[in-house]
């Protein structure tokens, strides 16, 4: 998978360019515009790398979008779908292609999707700051080429210097 040798080719590069931002001004709404349109020009369903590598927190909503969609009872969905972690909290379970909702590159339940796939990759979208947000993208860089395209974009943009 060429995105992968890109992104850890990239990822201490990426981790210092997140460290370089938070030093140095920066036109949030330009750089929201530069990934808005990598994220037009680039589709995800070709791709599915997000279902295929990252898991998946469910929030209470969540859960309850998702068992009412499927026609389920809230602790049948629960337990078929989720599985409680220690490091993540409650997550959609995986199988061998990766998200149990995952077929093909399509998501099965996109109409009910969890909150987290509805903003992914989180660069235009999301909650907290966008250099808040920026902590996860030298890992997501290595599975998703928007978010790689859009760390060298705005590398250019910033003025960054390796």
């Amino acid at each position: 998978m060429q995105i992968r040798r890109f992104g850890e080719k990239e990822r201490e590069d990426n981790g210092r360019f997140r460290a370089w931002l938070r030093r140095h001004s920066f036109v949030e709404r330009r750089l929201k515009a530069i990934t808005q349109d990598i994220e037009d020009k680039i589709d995800c369903t070709a791709c599915a790398n997000c279902c295929r590598v990252a898991t998946t927190q469910v929030t209470d909503k969540d859960s309850e979008k998702l068992a009412k969609f499927l026609g389920a009872k809230l602790g049948d969905f629960l337990r078929d779908y989720t599985v409680e972690t220690e490091d993540e909290g409650r997550i959609l379970k995986r199988n061998e292609n990766g998200c149990v909702f995952l077929e093909g590159n399509l998501c099965s339940v996109y109409e009910a999707r969890p909150h987290t796939c509805e903003l992914f990759p989180h660069l235009v979208k999301g909650t907290g700051s966008l250099l808040s947000r920026l902590w996860h993208m030298p890992d997501r860089a290595v599975y998703c080429p928007i978010v790689y395209n859009t760390l060298e974009a705005w590398k250019v943009e910033t003025g960054y210097k390796k």
